[in-house]
């Protein structure tokens, strides 16, 4: 990555900042949130992706059709973040296929639960 490449970065994450501030306060609030939601829990490619310009988008038309913000995601913001993200990959699967990887599962395989059996021991 070049300087030249992270200032590009700045100026098109300033520019998005800009259009959030526009929104009225409430879309705001609910932006912010899902913001801190998406970037705990959200796809590895979030920084650089579509989704948050996509969710201002989004914003900008409800803002313009006069609708409230939670009549456009509901009353459980996070559910409706999770349904954006569903089909993403994710820092935890990442972490997961990192553990199976260091136990020697095979990939997409979850570790194996402490039932006492040792793992890999077939049931009889």
């Amino acid at each position: 990555m070049s300087i030249h490449d992270i200032i590009e970065g700045k100026k098109q994450w300033r520019a998005h900042m800009a259009r959030v501030k526009a929104l009225p306060p409430d879309y705001q609030i609910v932006y912010k949130e899902m913001q801190r939601y998406l970037f705990k829990v959200g796809p590895t490619d979030l920084s650089d992706g579509p989704l948050l310009p996509g969710i201002v988008d989004f914003f900008e038309e409800g803002v313009a059709a006069g609708k409230g913000v939670l009549e456009l995601v509901g009353e459980d913001v996070a559910a409706f973040c999770d349904g954006l993200i569903k089909d993403s990959r994710t820092y935890a699967d990442v972490y997961q296929e990192s553990l199976g990887a260091k136990l020697g599962a095979k990939p997409g395989a979850r570790p194996s639960t402490r039932s006492g059996a040792k793992p890999g021991a077939a049931e009889k």
